[in-house]
């Protein structure tokens, strides 16, 4: 399977309007935004769990790292609260599930496949000082990508001209960019070489961003 799969073009996704499909688990549904590949894939996806669902134990041979959007994520390894931002480098292992129902943002085999740094924020809890209206919360940084969490007052001016590409998740409030409108929950990947400059609505913004990695795409290793 192929969406969004062409990385030289400027892709924006309002995912409250996509459809929810059913997963291989039951009580498990998503929303793709990109993907490359079956059930193994490089993927990003808003992934939805009913209460009292999970998926079975497994490996992720190519990494994942995912957001929690709302609800609490559990696994063996503890409970994840909405605004927490994991990372499970390639060879990590675990059993997702919640009881109480969740909502995640997740990317799988995107990762440098010799990553072995595994960790979980509080990404507010990581906000420095705001500077011209904009407090901006370095995530993770290495040599193909860095991972930021901003929160904007508003109409104040979030921008990227980083080589490698991007891409943003606005997990509340709202930006204005490229005479387009992002509300909770779009999605906007650009490719190398574009620039991205988002001014805040009246409301302000908190967004997810990751840059740099775009150029490095590919399908998952076999």
């Amino acid at each position: 399977m192929e969406l969004n799969a062409d990385f030289s073009q400027r892709v924006l996704v309002h995912s409250d309007a996509v459809e929810w499909k059913a997963s291989p688990m039951p009580g498990v549904e998503r929303r793709m935004l990109d993907r490359i590949g079956g059930e193994v894939a490089r993927a990003t996806t808003i992934v939805r769990y009913a209460p009292n669902s999970k998926f079975s134990a497994h490996t992720h041979t190519g990494g994942e790292e995912f957001i929690v959007l709302d609800g609490v994520f559990q696994d063996e390894h503890g409970d994840f609260p909405a605004g927490t931002y994991v990372r499970n480098p390639p060879t990590s292992q675990h059993t997702p599930g919640s009881e109480d129902g969740c909502t995640i943002f997740v990317k799988l085999w995107q990762f440098d496949m010799d990553d072995r740094i595994q960790f979980r924020k509080d990404m507010e809890g990581e906000l420095p000082a705001a500077v011209d209206g904009v407090a901006t919360a370095e995530l993770h940084r290495d040599a193909r990508e860095m991972v930021t969490f901003s929160q904007l007052e508003p109409a104040a001016i979030l921008s990227s001209n980083v080589a490698g590409g991007a891409e943003l998740l606005v997990i509340d409030g709202s930006l204005e960019e490229s005479d387009d409108t992002l509300v909770k929950g779009s999605w906007l990947r650009v490719p190398d070489g574009t620039a991205i400059s988002a001014k805040a609505g009246p409301e302000g913004a908190k967004v997810w961003m990751k840059t740099g990695h775009i150029i490095h795409a590919r399908a998952p290793a076999a």
